[in-house]
């Protein structure tokens, strides 16, 4: 599942997409975290004013990066570049631009985190645990009817009944 929104820069409305992919994509594109790089952005900018932000050169460069990403990530058609994304705009206001991001990416979490914690299933109040079988990372499983699954960082090995 994903969420859109239409941000103004620079006079134009500009679609930013927020999804699961996301982190991937900014990974793989600039070999970074962008739940880090979201954290350190929230902190430098969160509810300041420009002149007292701490918002600092490479921070910037992350806002850049980060905006490029989901709107690229939205509408597959502009440049391929953060830089050539960048040289369609004169200019525009980071301290506006960036919290509207900050906001639809924890709009995207939360949509994720309820997605995740109910089932058609099963009862709201039920928490009852459900063993699987646990595997290292690397390890290497045969047969028919199983599967790995990543969840939380870890992967869970699940033979399929």
């Amino acid at each position: 599942m994903s969420i859109m929104k239409k941000i103004e820069i620079d006079g134009q409305q500009v679609a930013f997409k927020a999804s699961a992919a996301i982190p991937r994509i900014y990974r793989l594109k600039f070999q970074r975290d962008i739940y880090k790089d979201l954290r350190v952005l929230e902190k430098s900018v969160g509810g300041q004013k420009e002149e007292e932000s701490s918002l600092d050169l490479f921070s910037l460069e992350m806002f850049e990066n980060i905006a490029f990403i989901m709107a690229k990530h939205a509408d597959p058609s502009i440049p391929d570049t953060p830089e050539e994304w960048l040289d369609g705009f004169n200019t525009f206001f980071i301290y506006q631009v960036l919290p509207k991001l900050i906001e639809l990416w924890g709009l995207n979490v939360k949509t994720d985190a309820e997605a995740k914690k109910t089932s058609p299933n099963r009862a709201r109040n039920d928490n009852a645990a459900v063993p699987v079988k646990m595997c290292t990372v690397g390890a290497v499983h045969s047969g028919s009817g199983s599967s790995l699954h990543r969840i939380n960082q870890r992967y869970v090995y699940r033979k399929q009944e």
